[in-house]
């Protein structure tokens, strides 16, 4: 049987505002095809119940995206393949920014040769009521480097855990803002660069933009780290983590770090990167229009030591597929596709669907789609452990997430 006709080519979608709980009508909605490129190839409009269908070869066979545009404002949901319902929410925007409020402000160290890598990520909620999204087209968050800092790359992403690559806006003085429609629940901005790291040491000075974050500080053990207030957390997943609570606000805390680390894996980091796609920056003010990049893989490649540890879990799961007769198509995940259709930015479980006989080109469209479910699985566990280590989540919560994520790996070797 032929694998599209398993799934079929049809898509029934509707678009919600979820600030008025009505369907959303008259809305532009558009089928984008991850890969190869995040082309555009059908566009619809959303009737006077909030419904629009599309009908595509690919729907089913490979993970694609809906967007609908409201108010100016692009609002995604991801399409796995295996779905053929999709509902996206949009939301009335708000300029105000108490909308939003930041929790935790992560930032990863990792030294390569005479070079210091630093990725970073803002945990920042959406709890407005009535439920609104917080954007602002001339910049609605701020971020600041250290000096010395080459900015590579800035990312945000929803609460589907997708990131999108941000069009920096330059606001001078190592400081840059991005504008993103900050959706209710969790969202997040994540940026890397790089400094000089001469003589195997540093003293970066960390500004801080934000009141009253927690700060959670991750490195590899070999590298040595000091800092005011910083206090030890131990070993998570191989790598050294320290804190620090009650940050002021446009202040700075400086940390100190020598020592080296082998570089993070070359193959995690270029697997992360295959399951990433392309978007567009929200908005029309001074950072549209510009060329977006590929979507760094959560935080380049040093989010890769934190999950070394499930790296034998994930080889051990893949030889169990490989000596499978029939294969299973993962239908989503909690944190979204690969966290970018998949990151998976943060809420189906994975159903199984067997595909009897499927010819060799449509096996390679299923193992990319099982790449980037368990490319989605890595994701959640490291935001899992690492919410968990920063103290914002109930161990209560914390056993729920676990056993849904031992749920997608059940489900993804059940036969």
């Amino acid at each position: 049987m032929p694998f599209s006709s398993v799934f079929g080519a049809t898509v029934h979608g509707t678009v919600k505002n979820g600030t008025t709980g009505k369907p959303a009508a008259d809305v532009q909605v558009i089928l984008i095809q991850l890969q190869g490129g995040m082309q555009p190839v059908l566009n619809s409009k959303t009737d006077a119940q909030g419904h629009f269908t599309f009908d595509y070869p690919s729907i089913g066979t490979q993970p694609m995206l809906v967007r609908a545009v409201y108010r100016g404002i692009n609002f995604h949901q991801p399409l796995p393949p295996g779905r053929d319902q999709v509902q996206v929410d949009v939301f009335e925007p708000s300029r105000d920014p108490k909308t939003i409020s930041v929790g935790t402000h992560f930032v990863i160290f990792q030294p390569n040769g005479a070079t210091l890598e630093v990725g970073e990520e803002y945990a920042i909620k959406n709890d407005s009521q009535p439920a609104q999204a917080y954007f602002r087209p001339d910049g609605n968050f701020e971020i600041a480097l250290p000096e010395g800092a080459s900015l590579k790359q800035i990312a945000a992403q929803g609460p589907s855990g997708m990131p999108v690559v941000q069009a920096p806006i330059d606001r001078g003085k190592n400081k840059y803002s991005v504008s993103y429609a900050f959706r209710p629940g969790e969202n997040g901005v994540r940026f890397s660069y790089e400094l000089p790291y001469t003589g195997n040491t540093a003293s970066v000075k960390l500004p801080t933009v934000y009141p009253g974050a927690h700060m959670v500080v991750v490195a590899p053990p070999s590298v040595q780290i000091t800092g005011e207030g910083l206090q030890s957390g131990g070993i998570e997943q191989g790598m050294s983590v320290y804190s620090r609570d009650n940050l002021t606000a446009n202040s700075a805390l400086t940390v100190n770090i020598s020592g080296t680390a082998p570089p993070p894996s070359s193959n995690a980091s270029d697997a992360d990167a295959g399951a990433q796609n392309r978007d567009e920056q929200q908005g029309s003010g001074p950072a549209s229009g510009a060329a977006i990049q590929a979507v760094p893989g959560r935080l380049d490649v040093l989010k890769w030591p934190l999950v070394g540890g499930f790296l034998c879990v994930f080889a051990l799961l893949a030889i169990l597929l490989a000596r499978r007769p029939v294969v299973a198509i993962a239908g989503g995940l909690s944190e979204g596709i690969a966290e970018v259709p998949v990151k998976p930015s943060k809420k189906a479980a994975a159903a199984p669907i067997a595909a009897p006989a499927v010819r060799s080109a449509d096996l390679a469209q299923v193992d990319a789609a099982v790449g980037t479910s368990l490319d989605a699985l890595k994701d959640t566990l490291f935001r899992l452990e690492l919410r968990r280590q920063a103290g914002t989540i109930s161990e209560e919560e914390y056993n729920q997430e676990r056993a849904r994520a031992e749920k997608v790996l059940r489900d993804l070797v059940r036969g």
